[in-house]
């Protein structure tokens, strides 16, 4: 539910704020402690929801709680970026052509960057 009557939230504003909330934790939480954490008002189940689509997308891990499952993020947001990134490559059958889109689309700074990394500049 958005904040006012007929308005909805950007997509992924919630998924955000869940990764965010496990990025921020000094372990594994619950839905609970994850709802907690999160400045919008949900229902634990809405969290547990969130939680459980995050696992199926592979964002996040699981392992048994007391009482249900407790969650951690198995990448960082950046992680998290590039594996969308190689997800969206490989949903287009021309690689080549979509790679030349994204590199024609970078800022000159950008385009150094990936230069310099694909010369072995790796962090």
């Amino acid at each position: 539910m958005a904040d006012t009557e007929g308005e909805r939230r950007p997509a992924g504003e919630l998924e955000a704020s869940v990764l965010a909330a496990l990025w921020a934790a000094a372990g594994p939480q619950s839905a609970a402690e994850v709802r907690a954490a999160i400045p919008q008002e949900l229902a634990r189940t809405t969290v547990a929801t969130l939680l459980a689509r995050l696992h199926e997308k592979g964002a996040v891990d699981r392992a048994p709680g007391r009482r249900g499952f407790v969650y951690f993020a198995v990448e960082d947001s950046h992680g998290l970026t590039a594996r969308r990134m190689h997800r969206e490559l490989d949903q287009d059958d021309d690689r080549s052509t979509v790679l030349a889109r994204f590199v024609d689309g970078l800022s000159a700074a950008d385009e150094a960057e990936l230069k310099r990394l694909l010369e072995g500049g790796r962090r």
